[in-house]
């Protein structure tokens, strides 16, 4: 509990509020009409006139109905704000590119269209006639209710094109990532929790300047850099939206296209923060995302990151699971175990690596420079038919030069470059 409400206040300054307190009730059973009890909410409202604070955020999502009955509670000079109405608000504050904007829009209209009621309950009293004695017939709907009709009529309508414009990227996305499959480059996919340090790795890995800074979700959009592994064999590194506990649903759906990077990756790194107290349970609701958007078995490493200001060495024993190959210890900003990692991702990609010999004709210079770029090279001998070269490279990106092989096991034909 203290955990979450003390993230709960660093999504609060993230979005721009300053906190004055803080109430918490131990209950049986959530409050059907007002998620806390009306009392303890009447205590509050009292701590926080003496306050004189202007917001109000629950830990949780509150219903439709909660929040109608704690705004007549309250009254109009208090807003009251929950879990995911916050995180929404910093996502809608931080998102930088087009799909990004999408993505929180559609959330946001998912999140509010359930709550449209209690805009319009003043002008449900305006109704005349029937309706007006408490009657019921036909054409005498108040122009409340008929407000409400208009107003989720248009949010529909806006879902529906927001869904078909999230789709469109979609779709672009995935021929990017087709063409960048037939490149050969094997796909690094950082995960972890928010504020975990991605952002600093990948630029600590890829020597970017992608924006970093200390606070929930500085990074929304996905970015994707050019790394170098110690073979000299290049890979690409994504780096996505950071995941948090409670995570409304609603942003999960919205950013699944985002998330897509993911489910596509050769190798993904699991950047944990281990210099935060609860470094085990953001472990956990990482993978716990990770199982909602129904990650396939890609092989992870676990980056035990920020070990710079650790006061006593960590074990890294203590965190490894069968979820991950392996376990390592970086600092992103001081750049320790960085060599250590990168030997690690290699080796787990020369563990997904079959031995193949190709045999190319001399004219083809430019193949064998893609075979150097994309494949670990272990031998290369000049012959009379051409060039000779032993690689280890993953069966898919063989799969490009598939009629220069000359000794290999089974080779995927699923894709095929054009060189």
């Amino acid at each position: 509990m203290d955990e979450s409400l003390e993230e709960l206040k660093m999504l609060a300054e993230t979005a721009g509020i300053e906190v004055v307190g803080q109430a918490v009730q131990n209950t049986n059973r959530i409050n059907p009409s007002t998620f806390i009890g009306s009392g303890k909410a009447v205590e509050i409202k009292e701590e926080m006139e003496g306050l004189k604070a202007q917001v109000l955020v629950f830990d949780d999502e509150l219903s439709p109905r909660h929040q109608r009955e704690l705004e007549e509670i309250f009254g109009e000079d208090t807003k009251i704000l929950d879990r995911s109405a916050l995180i929404l608000d910093i996502f809608a504050q931080h998102a930088r590119t087009h799909e990004g904007r999408l993505q929180v829009e559609l959330a946001q209209y998912e999140y509010r269209l359930p709550r449209l009621t209690r805009a319009w309950t003043h002008l449900a009293r305006q109704a005349g006639g029937g309706a007006a004695r408490g009657g019921v017939g036909v054409g005498l709907r108040g122009p409340g209710e008929t407000q409400l009709e208009v107003d989720r009529r248009e949010i529909g309508d806006r879902i529906t094109k927001l869904n078909e414009e999230i789709e469109k990227v979609r779709a672009h996305r995935q021929r990017h990532r087709e063409q960048r499959n037939k490149t050969g480059m094997p796909i690094i996919a950082l995960v972890g929790y928010t504020n975990a340090g991605k952002s600093t790795l990948m630029n600590a890995l890829s020597g970017s300047d992608v924006y970093v800074a200390n606070q929930l979700f500085a990074t929304l959009d996905t970015t994707t850099r050019r790394i170098e592994l110690p073979s000299g064999r290049a890979a690409l590194l994504s780096d996505t939206v950071g995941f948090i506990q409670k995570l409304p649903t609603t942003l999960i759906a919205a950013f699944r296209a985002t998330l897509e990077g993911i489910i596509e990756a050769d190798l993904i790194l699991h950047v944990v923060d281990i210099n935060n107290p609860h470094a085990k349970q953001h472990i956990e609701t990482v993978e716990d995302t990770l199982a909602a958007i129904e990650t396939p078995d890609i092989p992870q490493i676990l980056v035990l990151n920020k070990i710079d200001l650790l006061d006593e060495p960590v074990n890294p024993l203590d965190y490894f699971s069968d979820d991950f190959k392996s376990v390592v210890r970086v600092s992103a900003v001081t750049k320790q175990g960085l060599d250590v990692l990168l030997a690690e991702i290699e080796g787990q990609f020369k563990s997904a690596m079959s031995r193949y010999e190709l045999l190319l004709p001399y004219n083809k210079g430019d193949v064998v420079a893609w075979v150097h770029e994309n494949a670990i090279v272990e031998a290369e001998d000049h012959t009379e038919e051409g060039f000779r070269l032993t690689v280890n490279m993953p069966p898919r990106v063989a799969g490009n030069v598939k009629e220069f092989i000359i000794d290999s096991p089974e080779v995927d034909n699923s894709t095929s470059l054009s060189l």
